[in-house]
């Protein structure tokens, strides 16, 4: 393998760069791939290049489309094409060619999935596994070498945008469900995952904000999916833009270094998120010096960036060693040969639009009333979000094709099931905004000659591609009815007032009215859920969603729990289910701040066999676990989650966590090992066997019952601290 002492300067600085927007690099002319002056220019300037970052990327911030983008069956010609140009007139170093791919590969053609959240509703380990391996084997076939893949962000502020890019609030769901990403995935192509770290939980849910918690809270929430993700050998890390105490990520070498390293012995790559180096001028007086920062830190590659351009200059002035340089190069070399550069690609075939049916309808929560509906009603159907596909799909999309026999909204799925006439469309308001008298009227109409009314409700995170965009892609200025994603971070996550008149009208015409919220973050769902007989829940579910939500309707199919806490109402916060017990009494207007908790759902009666189990430190330290039997008396599928409280001596307690999940079919008794990821301390961000008391429960109940059945870790006596 090359080693970063046998290139010169220059290019060593080049292997950490990766500066050009990919789509820039290329433009498909007449009919084929050719390079520009943009790519030209930046492999004279530092004879080759580390990484080049969406030279497939299609969305409107590129302004790729299907009028100007590559046609996705030749997708590998043009990164052939690139690759040749850089290897022939560089250094002879291959580029990584690194994409996108938090819910699908983001080009043109590529395979939507249904957003974190939705995969987080349905809970199913071994779906997660088969759809990142799908996704994995497109992406390797189009010519892609590091997918950069969002599910380290635990869900902690509603408010903010990227809530749809996060699994669940709960770090183990999130966990369990990254790692089942990074293992499907990297049988393909390698994984960057992101973010670390917090930013799930940055200052007033605003992205890349702050995150002034201490060290106990990062370990046990916010690092414990990212020690999973690096035990599953995930190729590399991306840090965040927030900083955690005062500390940007991209500067935090206690981190990237101490923890990622020296701490879990992991040896991937560390990738700066968007500009984040550049960012690092409020904390550093130049370039250089930011560039220092983030070296020193332990980024190895750079995205974006001007600052990391100015390497030379900070080892001219010996801000930094020329040892810290080749570290960095040498792990961008080493992803290089582990991901095969001069290997062909191995196309892999799979069933990929099963998995993502079979992921839509995971994702359908059915948080209150009873379905199926009458397959013989005529249905007023009504709400922005009935005929929207855009609405379903989340941010970092690529433009669907015109053409998609695999789409459909919620609107097409009830024509194709009951016919034309029996479905009444009247859409009411925008997402956002009213649409006036005579669209109030047509919904009064619809509902009066309807035998049900379905409101299909929500937020959408559409891009257009007349919107504005910041330097990093994140929606800058207004963009129409766009309430979701990147950049769209809510002070209010209250439902738009025009959604609810058309909930109050439907309720008056006494029909049965159905609400289905599709959108991407948690909502203060109170009075809604006060004005209909059945609410739904769908995270972004993805282009085939409409079906989902109509069989969930029509069939009974709904079987997801909510990923996160929906909250009382809006300005209440934090409501995640394990939020640590409080002395305070709480609000004076919301004594209970989660209006639906965590986990509610389409739920299957289970109760754990009484008993007291008993494990020592020791023993758990060294691979010990104790079998947990649950008795269901109420099967179907759905996914059945083991809760605990932990008592340890001196900690206040969290209300409960996830201790482990699983979903069945039609099973009698099941059985959860329990090791040390479950009984552990997460508090240093990776499990440790200390002596505790845990209170084990698999009801939906949100405190601690008085039945629940102990789990006692013990110490060399034979006792737990908290016994004595």
């Amino acid at each position: 393998m090359i080693a970063a002492s046998s290139l010169p300067l220059r290019v060593r600085v080049g292997q950490v760069n990766q500066r050009l927007k990919g789509w820039e690099a290329l433009r498909w002319v007449d009919g084929a791939p050719r390079v520009t002056d943009v790519l030209r220019r930046e492999v004279d300037r530092f004879g080759g290049i580390g990484a080049i970052y969406g030279v497939l990327r299609a969305d409107p911030w590129s302004a790729v489309h299907w009028h100007n983008g590559i046609p996705p069956e030749r997708s590998a010609e043009a990164c052939a094409a690139v690759q040749e140009y850089v290897t022939r007139n560089g250094c002879g170093v291959p580029v990584l060619f690194v994409e996108e791919a938090p819910h699908g590969l983001q080009a043109l053609g590529a395979t939507t999935l249904p957003v974190n959240l939705a995969l987080g509703a349905g809970m199913d380990v071994g779906l997660t596994e088969e759809l990142a391996a799908a996704v994995g084997a497109e992406a390797r076939s189009r010519g892609t070498h590091v997918a950069l893949v969002s599910g380290l962000d635990v869900l902690r502020d509603p408010r903010w945008g990227r809530a749809e890019e996060c699994f669940s609030e709960d770090p183990a769901l999130a966990a369990m469900l990254v790692a089942a990403t990074v293992r499907g995935m990297q049988g393909h192509v390698a994984v960057v995952a992101k973010h670390l770290a917090v930013q799930g939980a940055g200052i007033g849910g605003r992205n890349g904000s702050g995150a002034p918690i201490g060290p106990r809270e990062l370990g046990e929430v916010h690092l414990r999916p990212a020690f999973a993700a690096a035990r599953a050998g995930v190729a590399g890390f991306m840090a965040a833009y927030n900083d955690i105490d005062g500390v940007p990520c991209s500067a935090n070498r206690a981190l990237l270094t101490g923890t990622l390293r020296d701490e879990w012995g992991w040896d991937g790559i560390v990738m700066a998120d968007g500009t984040a180096i550049d960012r690092l001028r409020d904390s550093a007086p130049d370039p250089a010096a930011a560039a220092a920062l983030a070296l020193r830190a332990g980024v190895d590659l750079s995205l974006w960036d001007e600052a990391f351009t100015h390497l030379d200059e900070a080892l001219d002035r010996g801000l930094v060693d020329e040892s810290d340089l080749d570290r960095a190069v040498d792990r961008v070399l080493a992803l290089k040969h582990r991901v095969g550069l001069l290997d062909a690609p191995a196309p892999v075939a799979r069933d990929i639009a099963s998995l993502v049916d079979r992921a839509a309808r995971q994702a359908v929560v059915l948080v209150h009333g009873k379905l199926p509906l009458d397959a013989a009603a005529t249905v007023a159907l009504i709400g922005p979000n009935a005929d929207d596909l855009d609405a379903q799909l989340g941010d970092y999309t690529p433009p669907r094709p015109a053409d998609d026999p695999g789409a459909s909204t919620v609107r097409s799925a009830l024509v194709a099931r009951l016919g034309d006439d029996c479905v009444l469309h009247a859409p009411g308001s925008r997402v956002r905004t009213a649409l006036g008298p005579e669209a109030l009227a047509a919904v009064e109409s619809a509902a009066d000659r309807a035998d049900v009314c379905v409101l299909v409700l929500g937020g959408t995170s559409r891009r257009s591609y007349s919107d504005e965009f910041a330097d990093n892609g994140a929606v800058e200025g207004p963009a129409v009815d766009t309430t979701n994603g990147e950049g769209v971070d809510l002070a209010s996550i209250a439902l738009p007032e025009p959604q609810l008149e058309l909930a109050r009208t439907a309720r008056a015409s006494g029909k049965t009215v159905v609400a289905v919220v599709v959108d991407g973050r948690p909502r203060a769902l109170t009075e809604l859920a006060a004005l209909v007989d059945v609410l739904l829940v769908v995270p972004f579910p993805g282009p085939s969603g409409g079906a989902a939500i109509v069989s969930a309707l029509f069939d009974g199919t709904a079987s997801g729990r909510l990923p996160a806490s929906f909250p009382v109402a809006d300005g209440v916060f934090p409501v995640a289910h394990d939020e640590r017990r409080e002395t305070a009494r709480g609000y004076l207007d919301h004594r209970h701040p989660a209006g639906i908790p965590f986990g509610s759902g389409v739920s299957v009666a289970a109760e754990v066999r009484e008993a007291t189990y008993s494990i020592s430190a020791a023993e758990l330290g060294n691979g010990g676990s104790v079998l947990v039997e649950v008795d269901i008396t109420e099967a179907g599928p759905a996914a059945v989650p083991l809760y605990g409280c932990r008592h340890e001596l001196g900690v206040r307690p969290r209300r409960r966590t996830l201790l482990a999940v699983r979903r069945v079919q039609d099973e009698t008794t099941i059985e959860f090992e329990l090791g040390l990821d479950e009984l552990g301390s997460w508090a240093t961000g990776q499990p440790v066997a200390v002596p505790v008391e845990i209170g084990i429960w698999s009801t939906d109940e949100t405190d601690e019952p008085a039945h629940a059945v102990r789990v006692r870790v013990t110490d060399e006596n034979g006792t737990t601290p908290w016994q004595r």
